[in-house]
């Protein structure tokens, strides 16, 4: 069974809020989810820059043997950890060659936005003790 692991901005409002709808249907257990801001974080992930992980999103992807490991990045990682919960499988379209170069510019404008997109749709730009129900 593969699993992932995502790296995400525990301090952006919409970031928390689909990793707690993937935490929901994460009954198999395929996904772990990470806080890059966590004060541990480089002790325990020291191959992935918190630097880079908060410009875009990072995910470990294990082989079903677990023996390897494949980074993936931004809508890569959103596709992959919906589509190991079973859900959302529209995702996929985002993932054809033409719509993907447009889709990932689309992500990357969201990525370096997201605060500021936050702020428009929830009300908080950021929040201190944004949390994954654990």
């Amino acid at each position: 069974m593969e699993k992932m692991i995502i790296f995400f901005d525990g301090s952006c409002p919409l970031c928390v809020a689909e990793m707690n709808q993937l935490r929901k249907l994460n009954n198999q257990h395929q996904l772990q989810f990470e806080d890059i801001l966590e004060p541990d974080f480089n002790q325990r992930f020291p191959d992935i820059s918190k630097e880079k992980a908060s410009t875009v999103l990072h995910g470990l992807l294990s082989s079903q043997t677990g023996s390897e490991q494949q980074l993936l990045l931004g809508l890569d990682v959103t596709y992959k950890a919906w589509n190991l919960v079973g859900k959302k499988k529209w995702l996929k379209i985002l993932r054809l060659p033409v719509i993907r170069i447009v889709a990932d510019k689309a992500y990357l404008f969201f990525a370096r936005n997201r605060y500021r997109i936050s702020y428009l749709l929830t009300g908080k730009s950021r929040c201190n003790s944004c949390s994954i129900d654990q």
